[in-house]
């Protein structure tokens, strides 16, 4: 039999453990659902039956006592919490795949706080079986190649300038023995890489796990707040609540920029340490956020912007310079870290939560094309909500 591609359950990303903990503290019933899709043009239906096997894998997995205690040193997780993991495991009931209209169709349903931890590894699995297949000949040593290019062109005096990037990487990458050499090569070879969100290569090299919350978390908030336009708000204002000094980074784009900042209120703004761009253009964006902290008598250097769309080191860089001095950044780099390849295709896949508790749930974001919600009419009721 062959080795199942995930063999941790720390082998996610770590935003996914802190919403978690919140979901079980605050949400322990909620019932959730979410969907795979594809925005390549490319089918996926072929790969249909090893997904089910890795899917069935995952389900025997458990978390061991070496993640749990490092888990436990991260400051970040309580008992309670680090219990119910000591007992936890994937149901893969949870989990259909079939296929739609010559394309994968994975639909995914339980309580929010058991479905959480499907997303990362199978859209990690998804990818490495897609990889395998597609580009037998390329690994690990084609890709430290060409990070070996990229990272030429970075400079100390970027570093002295608090250049720093991290792997957001897992989701969408080429494979596990890929994503582990990059990762390898940047400990040890680059002074401007700051940590990973996998939790799993964060405990090997004893680098800092890097996230906070997602789009589902401010999504699932649409159907936990009496007034749909107070779901942002609470969504905010529950994550302080959980970790009243910690993990102070909110993602702005569950609905767009501008329907954020009406509800980034001073209170909140002082709280949260800073904000994260995960759509639109990243420099109106940053000095959107910039003009909003001012506004408030708040120094933006106090404050991190965290960009995470689409970037590569370049990209990266050169958002870098405009902002330096102005405000702290930090850059969240995956597809274009994990599965930059020579003559590889990249994937651009996602699992969304479609429904909280049975009703509707939408993204809308800053970028028309990323948007997911099938249902109009909901879809007219939340930008009506937020005047959009």
């Amino acid at each position: 039999m062959q080795t199942p591609i995930i063999s941790s359950l720390i082998d996610t990303d770590a935003y996914k453990l802190n919403m978690q903990q919140a979901i079980y503290h605050h949400y322990p019933d909620v019932i959730a659902s979410a969907e795979f899709h594809c925005r390549s043009n490319e089918s996926l239906s072929a790969l249909k039956e090893k997904i089910e096997s890795e899917i069935r894998a995952l389900s025997d997995l458990r978390f061991t006592s070496t993640e749990l205690e490092y888990l436990s040193t991260l400051g970040l997780y309580q008992p309670d919490y680090l219990a119910f993991l000591s007992c936890f495991a994937l149901n893969k009931d949870q989990v259909t795949v079939s296929i739609s209209d010559n394309q994968l169709a994975i639909h995914i349903e339980g309580k929010w706080l058991d479905i959480i931890l499907w997303e990362v590894p199978l859209l990690a699995i998804i990818c490495e079986l897609r990889c395998h297949e597609k580009y037998p000949k390329s690994g690990p040593k084609q890709a430290v190649n060409l990070l070996k290019s990229k990272l030429a062109s970075l400079s100390v005096a970027d570093a002295d300038k608090g250049f720093q990037f991290v792997d957001f990487g897992t989701r969408r990458r080429f494979s596990k023995a890929v994503h582990h050499a990059i990762v390898e090569h940047l400990v040890h070879y680059s002074a401007h890489f700051g940590g990973t969100s996998n939790l799993l290569l964060a405990m090997k090299h004893g680098i800092p796990a890097v996230g906070t919350q997602a789009h589902e978390w401010f999504q699932a908030h649409q159907q936990l707040t009496g007034d749909l336009a107070d779901s942002q708000q609470l969504a905010l204002n529950r994550w302080l609540q959980e970790y009243p000094n910690r993990l102070g980074i909110a993602l702005t784009d569950c609905i767009n920029m501008d329907a954020f900042l009406n509800d980034f209120t001073p209170y909140l703004s002082h709280q949260f340490s800073g904000l994260r761009h995960d759509s639109g253009d990243p420099i109106a964006w940053g000095e959107k956020a910039i003009g909003h902290y001012e506004s408030l008598g708040i120094d933006p250097m106090e404050k991190t912007l965290i960009f995470s769309d689409g970037l590569t080191i370049n990209k990266a860089l050169g958002i870098h310079h405009h902002f330096c001095g102005r405000i702290n950044t930090s850059f969240g780099i995956g597809t274009q870290l994990t599965c930059h390849l020579p003559e590889v295709e990249t994937l651009n896949i996602v699992i969304k939560l479609v429904s909280c508790n049975g009703k509707p749930v939408a993204k809308i974001s800053d970028e028309p094309g990323k948007s997911i919600c099938r249902d109009h009419e909901y879809l007219d009721a939340l930008k009506k909500a937020f005047n959009i």
